[in-house]
């Protein structure tokens, strides 16, 4: 389908959108428990939330083999996957992150789904939605004011050593050129001088925290076990030492509670949080997920880019976190990313090439065998193109029978949930059938190179790890801190299974490189980075930004 037509499809489906209140009437909600933002779009209670209070529906994980750059339709899956299972009987909602200002304008553009598998209200969606992202930022921003305000004290000063702080400011919005800078310049009256940069706010432990987070109290609580650096006595320093975890959940208040939203198909949906995948943990907030179990009786979630990123952190870190038992994995596979990692360069994935396509399905067999790992059941998607053929559908289709794993031809984008009914049948009759526990990959007790080596191993398939002599230094303050206890929620390219992003298909034989390895307390993990991995990206030669308009109608355009 081409561009052009998402675009017609938006806005004639735009005037057709539920009220907000209509929207809860489905679930059960009265118009009283919202906290509407304008018509469509309303905060939920977090006492819908609460553990003790709700039968808990079946979760499933929408997921993906590794992706191409423009990435394979994840979110156009799983929301026609949810209405696919609407139309099958079944009381289901999706529960996904917003998206990020910085992709939106860069180089993927919006995040709402795609064709008739899409999320309302698009574009306040893509913009600034219902300001979460923004409440963000000025908590992070708020604790490094705090943090620069205590090295100019005199009479209150933590005696903090600024060459030890870590924390940087955020942004929602790429831009390479603020990722190291000098701050406090000016003389004695302007602050200290000493580095720092900024990184954008999906990466940043401000976003990683309100996702993990399972009610207002722990989210105070995270906030200030931010570790934030050492005296220049060598002894820690925490947010809560500056008292800021008081007035950064105040900032917060708002930001925690998840979003309603609907789709095309005037069903129920969630979106909150956003932090990405490959430098974060990739899945949307604890509250929302569980405010959809609360809810429906299916609940449809998604973690970023493949299965090796936010599918493993999805299950070892959130899962394991919240106490979620997942009951089925899907997994996204396209024609065109097969292609990709069969040795095809992008300008020519539109071309039939079954020979190339059967080359890729390595990938797709090392991303079930990662399902299978954690003892869950996969079942492969097969996101219908415009340029795919029968024959190459039947390659994949055959190579799935081989491995033992059901997949089903999903047409979300050209026909909403019709085109998922095949899909949400074999999900449904999977998550019914599923009694058995999935196992995480690793114990959080193990050491942290053990967890480090378990990942990089098992899951991207590497012979070995190795350490740069920075990260050796930090896992030894890490053991000094007594933070070896944390999960680890590494950072890697989204580009491949290996940490080299241009080794495409299924690498062997790779050593991985651990070059540093961040701490993140508050939110209660640690960030090992391989590659050339950074918290801020920058912008490609031809963003996105350039073809967005607004007309003297207030139409938007181009957000796509």
């Amino acid at each position: 389908m081409p561009a052009t037509a998402k675009t017609d499809i938006s806005i004639a489906q735009q005037a057709k959108m539920l009220h907000i209140r209509d929207i809860a009437a489905k679930l059960d909600l009265s118009y009283d428990q919202l906290e509407p933002y304008g018509k469509h779009k309303a905060k939920l209670p977090l006492h819908l939330a609460e553990k003790d209070q709700c039968k808990y529906g079946k979760l499933i994980l929408v997921s993906a083999i590794t992706p191409t750059p423009a990435g394979e339709g994840k979110t156009t899956v799983s929301i026609g996957l949810s209405d696919g299972l609407n139309r099958i009987g079944k009381k289901s909602m999706v529960v996904l992150r917003e998206p990020s200002l910085g992709p939106v304008f860069g180089i993927k553009g919006g995040a709402t789904g795609g064709g008739y598998s899409q999320l309302l209200p698009m574009e306040d969606i893509n913009l600034h939605f219902t300001g979460d992202f923004a409440a963000i930022e000025k908590a992070n921003n708020l604790l490094a004011a705090l943090i620069d305000n205590n090295l100019q004290s005199k009479g209150r000063s933590l005696n903090l050593d600024g060459r030890t702080v870590a924390w940087k400011r955020v942004m929602d919005m790429n831009d390479r050129s603020l990722r190291r800078l000098v701050c406090g310049l000016g003389g004695l009256a302007h602050g200290v001088p000493r580095e720092t940069g900024f990184d954008i706010t999906a990466a940043s432990e401000i976003m990683a925290i309100l996702c993990l987070a399972d009610d207002l109290p722990d989210l105070k609580k995270r906030l200030g076990d931010i570790f934030i650096g050492f005296t220049h006595g060598r002894e820690p320093i925490h947010a809560r030492d500056l008292n800021a975890q008081g007035a950064m959940a105040a900032l917060l208040k708002d930001a925690v509670k998840p979003n309603l939203i609907q789709s095309l198909e005037g069903n129920p949906a969630i979106m909150h949080g956003g932090p990405f995948a490959n430098i974060a943990q990739g899945t949307n907030t604890v509250i929302a997920t569980r405010t959809g179990l609360c809810l429906a009786d299916y609940v449809v979630t998604e973690a970023g880019f493949g299965f090796d990123l936010g599918g493993e952190k999805f299950l070892d870190i959130k899962c394991q976190s919240a106490g979620f038992d997942p009951c089925a994995v899907v997994l996204v596979a396209t024609v065109r990313a097969l292609k990709y990692h069969g040795g095809v360069e992008l300008p020519h994935l539109s071309v039939p090439n079954a020979k190339a396509l059967a080359r890729g399905l390595e990938n797709l067999s090392k991303q079930v065998e990662n399902v299978r790992h954690f003892q869950l059941t996969p079942i492969v998607a097969i996101n219908r193109f415009a340029t795919d053929t029968d024959e190459e559908h039947q390659v994949i289709l055959d190579h799935c029978q081989f491995m033992g794993v059901q997949a089903a031809v999903m047409e979300g984008w050209e026909k909403g949930g019709a085109g998922a009914e095949e899909l949400a049948e074999l999900v449904a009759a999977t998550a019914d059938r599923c009694t058995a526990h999935y196992k995480p990959l690793y114990d959080w007790k193990q050491s942290v190179r053990e967890k480090i080596e378990i990942i990089a191993t098992r899951v991207y398939g590497a012979a070995s790890v190795e350490y740069a002599p920075g990260a050796l230094l930090d896992l030894d303050k890490i053991r000094r801190l007594g933070l070896e206890h944390l999960p680890v929620c590494i950072a890697k390219t989204q580009s491949s299974l290996s940490d080299q992003p241009g080794l495409r298909g299924r690498p062997r034989d790779f050593v991985a490189t651990v070059r540093e390895v961040e701490i993140a307390a508050g939110a209660g993990f640690l960030v090992p980075i391989t590659g050339n991995m950074m918290r801020m990206p920058g912008l490609p030669e031809i963003p996105s930004a350039e073809k967005i308009d607004i007309d003297a109608n207030g139409v938007i355009s181009g957000l796509f």
